[in-house]
């Protein structure tokens, strides 16, 4: 009985914006990979994208180190 009052009273760490959190990781990195293999590159758009999956994926770890603890 208190095992269940102590998992009632107990905040879920999983919010339903973390599911689109790793999807646009997932939309950026596939948009990384096909500006890369494109035969003529562009340079800034490559550096952007980069820049922002790395940003994803830092906020992505925090979010999963977050569901850890």
């Amino acid at each position: 009985m208190l095992l269940a009052e102590a998992a009632a009273s107990a905040a879920s760490k999983f919010n339903t914006f973390d599911v689109f959190m790793i999807l646009f990781t997932i939309l950026i990195l596939i948009g990384v990979i096909r500006l890369v293999k494109q035969p003529v590159k562009n340079k800034f758009a490559i550096g952007f994208s980069v820049i922002c999956l790395l940003v994803f994926l830092a906020s992505d770890f925090a979010m999963i180190q977050n569901w850890m603890s």
